[in-house]
């Protein structure tokens, strides 16, 4: 659902590693069919898009400044 803004947690550290590269984790995706799927910076950045489509939670390392995020005016 492009232009949804999913509800999201901002947590002091994810101790988990990407699923595409093993770096240390920034973000977290809960998917809409079930399961998650953990990005380190580089990637949850790059597949910005392609996560808000499949994702229904994100949880997100304070800090990060992820490009799918909207930044509040």
């Amino acid at each position: 659902m492009p232009g949804v803004l999913l509800p999201s947690l901002v947590v002091p550290e994810i101790t988990d590693r990407c699923d595409r590269c093993a770096a240390a984790a920034k973000l977290v995706a809960a998917l809409r069919s079930g399961g998650t799927l953990a990005f380190c910076g580089h990637h949850a950045n790059r597949y910005a898009d392609a996560i808000t489509r499949v994702a229904v939670q994100l949880t997100v390392q304070a800090g990060f400044a992820w490009r799918g995020t909207a930044q509040p005016s």
